[in-house]
């Protein structure tokens, strides 16, 4: 049987299987690439193998060349930090077409500061369909059209957060702007639901997530902050649960941007629900509060996604007091978690922790890499890469893969050294995270859409 399957999947893949000891309780929607940071949500490629290392970009022109390991490029229409969804022969985006975009300008006397921003006429969402073999636009679907948006940061989107596959279905979310349902096969809106609304004051950022027949998402604002669920064939409200947890008195510091992340928990599902200074478990059925455990007045705009391995659930605090914390989950659904451990040093507040073996690692919005033993805490190594980060890491092929702001995308090998394989430069700003599937890397960067993988396609 082993052999059988060293046929099917070639002996790496074998030995990658061995390298990702975590059980995930999510049944596997059927597509590829379904949801932000892969099948489980943990930023796991596990279909990939033979990716390239080292690539070059260049001068490369129009959408298809066989220069330097880069299959097609794609220049894309508006401006997203969405990541791609990947179903079959087909890539799923969404991108969002500014009408009148500038910069705010600074503040009035008498105002208060704000963060910089950028301030548009209106806003026009749309979902892209990209042919995988030859990265040809084959859809381009329009969503709805917003006027005088709110403000978005400058380092963030009106289109930041990634939409999820289901069968037949893509689901695009962009927070108080509304959310859509697409037919995928006849390319066409089936509902849309702008019932849902919040003060971001920064932009939209908290991607959806699929459970059953529902569609989950946070609506962490401002003014508000709650946790809702859609009805995935007709848009309809089904639950909605108001954050129960004491907050800052501030409003700009009870916003997040969070993306939930459902695992098992005692044979049960439970929905892990990171907001302003709080982690909550919710069941995703009917949106009970099942448990939530306090992690001080440390934490807001929360942007970082869990990951859980052996009940062990692992995430960042984001700004303000920026933290890792490890939190033992169980052993019944209603169980309070437990803090396990702290780390505080060059910990990401964008970013999301990538877990590989007892391994947490962390790409720090400064460039400052570290990897932590994952049961103690402990630094086990720190290294600087250099650049901004927003984009979180993707393990593929028993390898990181990690972007930055400057347009360069670092391949480190994990072990017990930091250990840089490979610089390989845009020239476009990487804000999205990637995806891997099979033999093929899929890159968005500000600009453009990319298929890389070894020369010989």
């Amino acid at each position: 049987m082993v052999e059988s399957l060293k046929n099917i999947v070639g002996e790496k893949m074998l030995r990658l299987a061995w390298l990702i000891p975590y059980v995930f309780a999510v049944p596997v929607i059927a597509a590829d690439w379904p949801q932000w940071r892969g099948p489980e949500g943990q930023g796991h490629a596990p279909t990939a193998v033979d990716l390239p290392v080292q690539w070059s970009v260049g001068s490369v022109e129009g959408i298809s060349t066989n220069r330097g390991n880069i299959c097609w490029r794609t220049e894309l229409p508006g401006r997203a930090w969405s990541s791609a969804m990947i179903d079959g022969e087909t890539l799923w985006l969404t991108t969002a077409i500014e009408n009148e975009s500038a910069q705010e300008g600074p503040p009035q006397p008498g105002e208060k500061k704000h963060q910089p921003r950028s301030v548009a006429k209106s806003v026009t969402f749309r979902a892209l369909a990209l042919d995988a073999r030859d990265g040809q636009i084959r859809e381009d679907i329009e969503l709805f059209s917003v006027n005088n948006p709110q403000p978005t940061h400058v380092l963030n989107s009106f289109a930041s957060p990634s939409p999820v596959l289901g069968t037949d279905r893509l689901y695009c979310q962009f927070g108080d702007y509304g959310t859509a349902c697409v037919d995928t096969k006849k390319a066409s809106v089936v509902w849309h639901n702008r019932s849902q609304r919040l003060n971001h004051e920064n932009g939209p950022g908290s991607t959806p997530v699929l459970w059953r027949d529902l569609l989950i998402f946070h609506c962490d604002g401002s003014d508000v902050q709650y946790v809702v669920a859609l009805d995935t064939n007709t848009g309809d409200e089904v639950w909605r649960t108001e954050r129960s947890g004491e907050m800052n008195d501030n409003p700009e510091m009870k916003k997040a941007y969070g993306t939930p992340l459902v695992t098992s928990v005692g044979g049960r599902d439970v929905m892990l629900s990171p907001g302003s200074n709080w982690l909550y478990g919710y069941d995703p059925e009917t949106g009970k509060e099942l448990w939530k455990v306090s992690y001080g007045f440390l934490g807001f705009s929360i942007v970082a996604r869990p990951v859980v391995a052996d009940d062990v659930v692992y995430f960042s605090t984001s700004f303000m007091k920026t933290e890792l914390l490890a939190m033992q989950l169980g052993p019944k659904v209603n169980s309070k978690p437990k803090i396990l451990w702290r780390y505080k040093r060059s910990v990401p507040r964008m970013p999301s922790p990538v877990l590989v073996d007892d391994s947490v690692y962390l790409f720090g919005d400064k460039g400052i890499a570290t990897c932590l033993d994952r049961h103690t805490g402990e630094a086990r190594w720190t290294g600087r890469l250099g650049g901004g980060f927003s984009s979180s890491p993707l393990f593929a092929d028993g390898k990181i893969y990690v972007g930055n702001h400057e347009g360069e995308m670092f391949v480190i090998q994990p072990g017990d050294a930091l250990n840089i394989l490979a610089k390989n430069e845009f020239d476009e700003a990487i804000m999205a995270s990637p995806a891997a599937i099979g033999d093929s890397l899929y890159v968005r960067t500000d600009k453009a859409m990319y298929r890389i993988k070894k020369a010989g396609f």
